[in-house]
């Protein structure tokens, strides 16, 4: 396939406000050895787009310091984690049977080889992302998604929200039969959480307000409750012998307030900070009920394969609430930061 020597592509030079997304005319990058290029045909917005463009993630011991996902950002950088598209050139080494597939990208750098490797590095934080007709990537991370009923919008939403959801679920080893939490359930990873967990089996309750309750319910939770209220208290109601599982993008004074209604052995899983990063609790209600409270980053190499093989078979429906032009990107941002919608923002270069 042929390929254009330029392209547009939305690039910040510095931390800031939405001002600092810029779109520019850029050479198309090649592939190099082991890498695929891909033709990007929608890319989703994430949190994490904001607070790499704010500079919000601090860093070890400094927790001011402005960085991206995993440190400081080498500018000017291209965001855009989550991207469907089609491959169209491989590099040296790279299988050329991916040529004119329909791909998803796994966005994560990996701190190993295995399935199991940690994710140390972010597309769109740590090298440039798919806010541009054509991004690079592994060809090992390129997905085969030829034949997911899926559209290409909706496939764009599944790296880093669902693959966010199925690593929480994963890691806090949630089972058939058991009751979750899911905090910020409206949101982009809430609503995977909602529907991934109910997949599983589990009984589903859910934080959200106002009218986005009716979209949570339709989503899979059984129990909606209303963060207007006293949640630890309708929770409690909803759930009198305990939650076996909480999957939290919430944090703040939530997990302070609600580690007790974990039941014994409970554990609880935190994947954001929505709510607030500084987080006091009763240790004793750690430690006396066997509970635990569990850190998640994105997902692993083994987690992303589970995810592309439910998305294959179309057990998810993806919730897009609005899709953008490129040139709308600082646009499509403000609107997220809003968090006005249900479900996710595309942009469609």
């Amino acid at each position: 396939m042929s390929t254009p020597e330029t392209m547009r592509a939305v690039r910040m030079h510095r931390h800031g406000g939405p001002e600092v997304l810029q779109v520019a005319e850029v050479a198309v990058p090649a592939p190099g050895p082991g890498e695929a290029l891909v033709r990007v045909a929608a890319v989703a917005l994430n949190n994490t787009d904001l607070w790499t463009r704010e500079g919000a993630y601090g860093r070890p011991g400094d927790p001011a310091a402005l960085s991206g996902w995993r440190g400081p950002v080498d500018f000017p950088r291209t965001q855009g984690a989550d991207v469907a598209g089609q491959v169209v050139a491989v590099g040296a080494g790279a299988d050329a049977g991916l040529v004119g597939l329909r791909v998803v990208i796994d966005p994560a750098s990996y701190d190993g080889d295995g399935p199991d490797a940690h994710p140390v590095g972010l597309m769109g934080s740590e090298r440039d992302g798919g806010y541009a007709g054509y991004v690079t990537a592994p060809a090992d991370q390129v997905h085969d998604m030829t034949g997911s009923p899926l559209t290409d919008d909706q496939l764009a939403t599944l790296p880093t929200a669902y693959g966010t959801a199925l690593g929480m679920i994963e890691r806090g080893g949630l089972r058939e039969g058991e009751t979750a939490l899911v905090s910020g359930a409206s949101g982009g990873v809430g609503l995977a959480l909602v529907q991934l967990a109910r997949a599983r089996g589990a009984r589903v309750l859910a934080i959200s307000s106002g009218d986005k309750i009716a979209a949570v319910r339709d989503a899979g939770a059984d129990v909606v409750v209303d963060r207007a209220h006293d949640v630890v208290e309708q929770v409690r109601s909803a759930a009198p012998d305990g939650v076996d599982v909480v999957l939290d993008v919430v944090a703040g004074d939530l997990l302070g307030d609600g580690l007790p209604l974990l039941c014994e052995g409970g554990r609880w899983v935190v994947a954001g900070a929505l709510g607030g990063h500084e987080v006091a609790f009763d240790v004793r209600r750690l430690y006396l009920h066997n509970a635990q409270v569990v850190g998640s980053s994105m997902h692993t190499r083994a987690h992303f394969g589970l995810l592309m093989d439910l998305a294959r078979r179309g057990e998810i429906e993806p919730v897009v609430a609005a899709t953008f032009s490129l040139e709308d990107a600082a646009r499509a941002q403000e609107e997220l930061a809003r968090r006005a919608h249900v479900g996710k923002l595309v942009l469609r270069p």
